[in-house]
């Protein structure tokens, strides 16, 4: 008898223990839509997984549930009905998507009119975001305006226009690093610190100014798998610092040949990350083919490194060939794993490096007329 309550107790311990294990549970309800809502489709990325889930909508509800590690950015986005033969509509990231902060706990969804018009509650996460967008608002405001300007500078070719609104872009993109580095400082401990941490550092991290700001955080937070992975991307920050050797690699050309970065030395050579499939990279190509022209009798090389992806080959090859790119190329069409870009801790591009003959880093993103100033400064 004893034995047997014995196993009862354990049973019962470990069903009060599964029980009490944190979740997330959604409940959305959606109200006075014009279209038929189908299905909705959560997604986000937790422990260096994109996790997708799906769930019915049945009059006008739809629900959740699973468990996350530690708060993060999720969206839910609607799937409407559509009509046999009918176009698939293009989702529109106002009307059709939700942005939240999705942690463990029971979190009400309600959209009305259309599916982007949504109240979250529950979420103490959420709530700390929305006091963060808050603190940004005016700028980003701005930021949506300009996006618009630039948008008709490009159509009309107004030079001038856009590089006026780059300029005033990079000081409102300051203004919004120090809004979060504000709250960051005043919320260490909040559930949104490291995403807070994340939109202060950028893709392009000043490890001196980040790392005293990240070591702020509490020790459980920095501890996680998003914190593991910011403290390895501050750690690759400094080892691609200005001033520092720049750590060689090897990958192979359009052709297959293997070619090594420390080949390039006693020559200027600029490191330049980009893709055939991205529209920033192939807008900035001519200025690089500017700078090439002019300075590469002097001493001056670039080396191409490509993102594209494995089924890619023949659209980098498309790209080097309409853009005129007639440098050296390289790629393990890995896409946003590809090695050189992992050991440069590249998070989005175009970036670029720029080598000394000597093999160190002398600069950094540098593009458009701050390439050529630099390079003329080197060759005057």
């Amino acid at each position: 008898m004893r034995t047997l309550l014995a196993t009862l107790a354990l049973a019962l311990a470990g069903t009060l223990a599964t029980q009490a294990q944190p979740a997330f549970h959604i409940r959305g309800s959606i109200a006075r839509l014009k279209e038929t809502p189908e299905k909705v489709i959560l997604s986000y990325y937790a422990e260096g997984d994109s996790r997708i889930d799906s769930a019915d909508v049945v009059k006008g509800r739809y629900a959740f549930s699973g468990t996350v590690p530690n708060p993060v950015m999720a969206s839910l986005r609607v799937r409407y009905r559509q009509p046999a033969g009918a176009p698939v509509r293009a989702v529109s990231f106002k009307r059709d998507v939700v942005q939240l902060f999705l942690d463990n706990a029971r979190i009400q969804v309600a959209s009305t009119d259309s599916f982007g018009n949504a109240t979250v509650k529950g979420s103490r996460a959420h709530d700390e975001f929305r006091k963060l967008q808050a603190l940004a608002k005016p700028e980003n405001d701005r930021m949506a305006e300009l996006n618009k300007e630039y948008a008709d500078y490009r159509r009309n070719k107004d030079e001038a226009g856009m590089k006026r609104i780059d300029e005033e872009a990079d000081r409102l993109g300051n203004a919004i690093r120090a809004k979060h580095k504000d709250y960051l400082l005043a919320n260490p401990a909040s559930p949104i610190a490291l995403h807070a941490f994340s939109m202060f550092a950028g893709y392009d991290i000043n490890p001196e100014e980040a790392e005293p700001v990240f070591l702020s955080i509490p020790e459980t937070l920095r501890n996680t798998a998003e914190g593991s992975d910011m403290a390895g991307r501050i750690e690759k920050a400094k080892k691609t610092a200005v001033g520092r050797p720049a750590p060689d690699f090897t990958q192979n050309d359009t052709l297959g040949n293997p070619v090594a970065l420390s080949s390039f030395k006693g020559r200027y050579v600029l490191v330049d990350f980009w893709a055939s499939w991205c529209g920033p990279c192939r807008a900035e190509n001519p200025n690089v083919v500017a700078a090439y022209a002019k300075h590469h009798g002097k001493g001056f090389d670039v080396l191409g490194v490509s993102l594209d992806q494995p089924n890619g080959k023949e659209k980098w090859i498309k790209a080097i060939h309409d853009d005129n790119l007639t440098w050296t190329h390289v790629s393990d069409l890995k896409f946003w794993k590809n090695d050189a870009a992992v050991l440069y801790g590249i998070q989005a591009i175009p970036q670029n490096f720029l080598i000394d003959p000597q093999g160190n880093i002398v600069g950094k993103n540098l593009r458009g007329e701050d390439l050529n100033r630099r390079l003329s400064e080197i060759f005057q």
